[in-house]
């Protein structure tokens, strides 16, 4: 998701999303470990979500 699509979400939205995320990240986790090359750039995509997703919730909190 882009940052403009991302601040259109509600903070519930936002919550789910979140969970959404951690999730994903989890189970590519877990393919990696089982030798899945992809799941390393799956991590790499899924935690910068993850990290805007984060930024947008914080930002929010604040003002």
């Amino acid at each position: 998701m882009k940052v403009k699509e991302i601040r259109e979400l509600s903070d519930e939205e936002l919550k789910s999303r979140e969970e959404e995320l951690r999730e994903r990240i989890f189970r590519a986790r877990f393919r990696k470990s089982l030798g899945e090359i992809d799941a390393v750039k799956d991590i790499r995509r899924h935690k910068k979500e993850l990290a805007r997703v984060l930024t947008i919730r914080r930002e929010r909190m604040k003002g």
